[in-house]
Parts: C-alpha cells; structure tokens; sequence
C-alpha cells in the first residue's frame, strides 16, 4: 500500500461501516413496523416518532453513503453506457 493509497481505503472503511448501520437501522425500522401490523398509520404515538426518528437518520446515512460512492466512483453512470 502506498501512501496515497491511503485515503481512498479510509473512504472504503468509512462506507462499509455507514452501510452496515444503514441496514442495521433498516431493520430496527423493519421490525417495529411488524410489531405494529405492518402499517406505520397502526403505531402508537411514541412508536411513530421513533420510526420518523430512524426514518430521517436512515435518509441522511443514505445520501452520505452516495456521496461516498461518487467519490469512489462505484455508481455508473448512465448516460455513458448506451443501453
């Protein structure tokens, strides 16, 4: 590894452990929307904020998890690759 190797395999670790947290959240939130019947509308006032609690900490992982992915350039670009 050389040095300027570095940074790039600090921005993989960073991203691996922000998609792991992304998918542990997304199950927490998976999981109190079944013990609720499957629906957020069932859920109790206290269960609600907490699922819009998780809800919006999960969107912010996600939009930090594509910011990373285009500094890595892992998402494809569409318009380069003609259908």
């Amino acid at each position: 590894m050389t040095t300027s190797d570095k940074p790039q395999l600090e921005l993989v670790a960073h991203y691996r452990q922000l998609v792991e947290s992304y998918e542990a959240l997304d199950n927490k939130i998976d999981e109190l929307i079944m013990a609720n019947g499957g629906k957020s509308e069932d859920m109790s006032a206290q269960d609600r904020r907490l699922y819009r609690g998780w809800a919006r900490q999960r969107n912010e992982m996600l939009n930090d998890m594509r910011i990373l992915e285009r500094q890595l350039n892992l998402m494809e670009d569409d318009a380069s690759n003609p259908g």
